[in-house]
């Protein structure tokens, strides 16, 4: 089955400046994809490709089905985009800003007043929806941008950095609504430069380095393929035997630091499962057991360059 978004051969110049270099990736229906990369990577070009607001040079973008570049008005029907910067009018109000994306979608008025009654109760916006739009802080202008993204319910959401510079309640009201729709079923393509968001949002993660893709894969396995080694750290409530430590199966190295054991290990669960034996064996209940595996945001550095391998 095809993808949600499929890009082929993506490739796009300035001039001499090669800012999308033959990239090619697709987005399942129903996962949250994040889009990362370095400032100048080709994250915008990318997204902004994907979206047909610029033509590439060469290669093929697929949306819902549909070229965006053969079938626009088919494939744009099918999406939402939330930008980085607000493009509300300000000189209107919530409530007017609603009601004429109600208008481009062909909602009927009914129906556009209901969605956007739901939208603006979902993103704490319905007691402001008759204050004009200039009046509105950053967080409540980015949370009205994607209420505006979603009255025709779309199946994919393009979203550029959807909470960057935002205060905590905003923040935290535009990634409960984005866990729902994903829920529901949207299918979400997402870039951002929160490592922390990307790793609790994201089934997938596309990493991109001067216009070329050098990583798409799941969260967990990235941090793992950057690097194998874990350490694992335990505490024991008694004193245990130091030199049958570094021989457990699973355990690569062992350290003591103060009360605690510092463990290294290329097979975490193997060496949990050898601990938890060896504390059994010699009564020693376990104390403190925490694991300590790699970072998005190491691997991200590793594979952007920006970190010494």
């Amino acid at each position: 089955m095809s993808g949600v978004i499929e890009v082929r051969d993506l490739t796009k110049t300035f001039g001499s400046t090669v800012a999308v270099d033959h990239i090619s990736f697709s987005v399942k229906e129903g996962e949250i994809l994040g889009f990362l990369g370095p400032n100048g990577a080709g994250k915008t070009t990318t997204t902004r490709m994907l979206t047909g607001v610029i033509p590439p040079v060469s290669g093929t973008v697929t949306i819902l089905g549909h070229d965006i570049w053969r079938e626009p008005v088919l494939a744009k029907q099918g999406f939402g985009v939330v930008p980085e910067i607000s493009n509300a009018y300000t000189d209107l109000t919530a409530w007017r800003n609603l009601q004429l994306m109600g208008d481009l979608y062909g909602l009927s008025r009914d129906l556009a007043d209901r969605r956007a009654t739901e939208l603006l109760g979902t993103l704490g916006l319905l007691d402001r929806k008759d204050q004009k739009v200039q009046a509105y802080s950053k967080g409540m202008k980015q949370r009205l941008v994607l209420a505006m993204a979603l009255p025709h319910e779309p199946r994919l959401l393009f979203l550029d950095e959807p909470t960057s510079g935002l205060d905590v309640q905003s923040t935290r009201l535009i990634l409960t609504l984005l866990r729902k729709l994903n829920r529901d079923g949207t299918t979400i393509f997402l870039t951002t430069h929160n490592m922390e968001e990307a790793n609790l949002l994201c089934d997938r993660i596309a990493i991109i380095r001067a216009g070329k893709l050098v990583a798409v894969d799941a969260p967990e396995k990235l941090k793992t393929e950057i690097d194998r080694v874990h350490r694992v750290e335990v505490s024991f409530d008694r004193e245990v035997p130091d030199d049958e430590i570094c021989g457990l199966l699973g355990v690569t190295g062992a350290e003591r630091t103060g009360d605690k054991w510092q463990i290294v290990t290329e097979n975490p669960d193997a060496a949990i499962r050898s601990l938890v034996a060896f504390s059994r064996q010699h009564g020693a209940a376990i104390v403190t057991l925490v694991t300590h595996a790699p970072t998005l945001d190491e691997a991200f550095l590793r594979l952007t360059g920006e970190m010494e391998s």
